[in-house]
């Protein structure tokens, strides 16, 4: 038996532990493993696409399906919802299956799914099954790193992990821009439509092609699936996110401050569940004892603000240039291009940088983005179009936000127990997805709130409002994240004032209890 990593829970960090190696190893990507590393990498980036591909199709949605500001923001995080909560269970489900099952099982859901989106009637049909999407791709992500982790080794495995991270990196964007030429391409007068149809033949080839590719694996000894936490963590975050959509047209009636105070409600009792499920020996999808360690509750504000800042600026900025500056779904996708590069060049190089400077990486990109998305906020608020100055400020906030936002996850899990990892970076992995639903339901209430307002300008003046308090959560992102990295300094010196006074300790006699070593 070699000794091969098999991936923890999270389906993100792997832990070691031997098993049989199921791939060839060869020293570098060829042949078949190239074509398995497409295959899944595929479909791992229509899962991350579709969380913003939608979003240049909104104001054409809002057309079609007479679609409320509310409904739009649902079509938008429903998907995200559902990934989020489900992420964890998704990969505990790999490990009890098979990877390649449920890899098989989560690509027909996300394809079945996409049809039915591109086939939907109305705006409320359209909420549910991208949630039943999101379902999907919350089944099959997580095996696209358990597959890699066991099919390739040495230099290879270098080689697809790099390109697994710039997918996840790069999805995203790519999403707005590509959204932008579907939408305007209007293929067979279909209008918004191919965003999610173009998944569908591609989700066909994959599935038919997984069948021949995907190596068949055992399933191994799972970590039992935490009903109880799934179930009201789910609680929680609907009554969180529901009244925050739906308040600002409805009037906040008493219905919205009841299910808000309901949601701190679920969130302590899931938070009971998963200390008891803990202590019973159980698996939470959230353990206490990863909450402890250094640094993680600050990384964990850092995290939230940072993707609600960033959730909140694409779905709002796209409502402003194609609701208020009247640009096609093909411009608005084109002026993310800058936001684009200036992420892709941070995020998939801040690692060249020396070790010692990947902690202050993060508050120095916060600091970045905060200077870029202000410059946008200032020469959108009269209205205009921002000029040659709105690309300078784009290619900033991007920059800033992959230098801030690609490192968090090493940094953070730097200082966890190695046995505690799997866990931890399970919890931040989730956070990162309720972090983007949270931006676009408390961003996206502020912007159409005061986008229905009368004025000359109404979606400049809401997105620059909008933009202002973008910054300001970045800012504070920068605050949690140096807190994150005073608090792994204090815990670093007080481990190694302990080893030292440790060493520096006369060695003491055993007492009849004990049993010396032998």
């Amino acid at each position: 038996m070699a000794g091969a990593v098999r991936l923890g829970h999270s389906g993100m960090v792997p832990d070691m532990t031997p098993t049989a190696t199921l791939g060839p190893t060869n020293p570098g990507l060829s042949g078949r493993m190239k074509l398995l590393l497409a295959l899944i990498l595929t479909g791992q980036f229509m899962a991350v696409l579709d969380a913003s591909i939608v979003n240049v199709a909104i104001p054409t949605i809002r057309l079609d399906l007479r679609a409320s500001g509310s409904d739009l923001q649902l079509i938008v995080a429903g998907y995200v919802i559902a990934y989020a909560v489900l992420l964890i269970t998704g990969s505990r489900l790999g490990m009890r299956f098979g990877f390649r099952t449920a890899f098989l099982w989560g690509l027909a859901l996300f394809t079945a799914a996409s049809f039915a989106c591109g086939i939907a009637p109305t705006s409320q049909a359209l909420i549910v099954v991208r949630a039943i999407q999101g379902a999907g791709a919350a089944l099959m992500v997580p095996q696209v790193f358990s597959i890699i982790q066991r099919n390739f080794t040495g230099p290879s495995r270098a080689q697809a992990l790099s390109v697994w991270a710039a997918t996840l990196a790069l999805g995203g964007l790519v999403g707005q821009v590509l959204g932008g030429v579907l939408v305007s391409a209007d293929l067979f007068g279909t209008e918004w439509r191919p965003v999610f149809l173009v998944n569908v033949p591609i989700g066909l080839v994959l599935l038919v092609a997984s069948l021949r590719l995907l190596p068949i694996d055992r399933p191994m000894p799972a970590r039992a699936l935490d009903l109880g936490g799934l179930i009201s963590l789910a609680a929680a975050v609907l009554l969180l996110v529901v009244p925050l959509v739906l308040g600002h047209e409805e009037g906040w009636p008493a219905w919205t401050f009841g299910s808000l105070t309901l949601s701190v409600v679920a969130i302590v009792v899931f938070a009971l569940i998963e200390r008891s499920v803990e202590r019973g020996g159980g698996a939470p999808l959230i353990a206490e004892r990863v909450l402890r360690a250094p640094g993680i509750a600050a990384a964990l504000v850092a995290i939230v603000l940072a993707l609600s800042a960033y959730g909140g600026f694409l779905f709002t900025f796209t409502q402003h240039l194609q609701g208020g500056l009247h640009d096609s779904a093909l411009q608005a996708g084109l002026t993310f291009v800058p936001l684009a590069l200036g992420f892709a060049l941070s995020s998939l190089n801040w690692r060249r940088l020396p070790a010692r400077w990947h902690q202050l990486v993060i508050p120095a990109g916060c600091v970045i983005a905060a200077v870029g998305y202000a410059i946008v906020g200032f020469v959108v608020a009269d209205g205009g179009s921002g000029g040659l100055l709105l690309p300078v400020g784009l290619f900033l906030g991007g920059f800033g936000q992959g230098m801030a936002a690609s490192p968090i996850l090493t940094v953070a899990l730097s200082k966890v127990a190695p046995e505690d990892a799997a866990d931890a970076s399970g919890v931040l992995t989730t956070v990162i997805q309720l972090g983007l639903v949270l931006g676009v339901a408390t961003f996206g209430s502020v912007f159409l709130t005061q986008a229905a307002a009368p004025g000359v300008h109404p979606t400049a003046s809401a997105v620059a409002l909008t933009l202002w308090l973008i910054v300001a959560a970045i800012v504070a992102c920068a605050i949690a994240s140096v807190a994150m990295i005073r608090a792994q300094a204090a815990n670093s010196l007080i481990g190694t004032v302990a080893e030292a006074t440790r060493s520096h300790l006369p060695a003491m006699p055993p007492n009849d209890d004990s049993v010396s070593p032998a």
